[in-house]
């Protein structure tokens, strides 16, 4: 009888994390990351899948922050260092390397979007939403045009809002070649 009970309170906790998911899941906005000491919040609806960091391999005379591909489910995508991207930081040779970690992810492309293409980011930095944030920022005067605008949480941190859809139409981020 005791463990009829126990697997009754079990189920009904799960019924009511997965409530609790789903909930969150609806109200979630962003896929909070770090590149490059820089903070950035990426649409969820433009984001792809998260995967771990692998092997890539380099692709000669493109541009600094095009790390070269990947191969990731079978498919070859291409890796884009996006502290380099948005910062225009360029990569020294093999300095790239020193800030991969055990947090570093490449975070795909929305399949909408058209690009088979990974941001390699230093580490994710969860979910957030609209209420997480207390005030709009001053936005950069050098940032580029898919830095929609700039978030400060409770904190003071700012957090930079990336439109992934605008990033991917940008003749710079399409014409790879140096």
């Amino acid at each position: 009888m005791a463990k009829r009970q126990s697997l009754k309170e079990l189920q009904e906790r799960l019924a009511q994390r997965l409530t609790a998911a789903k909930t969150e899941a609806l109200t979630a906005t962003w896929l909070a990351i770090e590149a490059g000491g820089c903070r950035y919040l990426l649409p969820l609806v433009q984001s792809g899948e998260i995967f771990p960091w692998s092997a890539v391999q380099v692709v000669p005379y493109t541009k600094p922050w095009y790390l070269g591909v990947a191969n990731l489910r079978g498919g070859l995508h291409g890796v884009i260092d996006l502290a380099g991207l948005v910062q225009g930081t360029a990569r020294a040779t093999g300095r790239a390397t020193e800030r991969i970690t055990s947090e570093s992810r490449l975070v795909s492309l929305h399949g909408a979007l058209g690009l088979n293409a990974v941001f390699w980011i230093d580490r994710l930095l969860g979910l957030r939403n609209p209420s997480a944030f207390s005030a709009l920022g001053e936005r950069p005067a050098d940032a580029p045009g898919y830095v929609t605008r700039v978030l400060v949480d409770a904190q003071g941190q700012d957090w930079q809002e990336l439109d992934l859809q605008l990033l991917v139409s940008e003749p710079e981020f399409l014409a790879i070649a140096a």
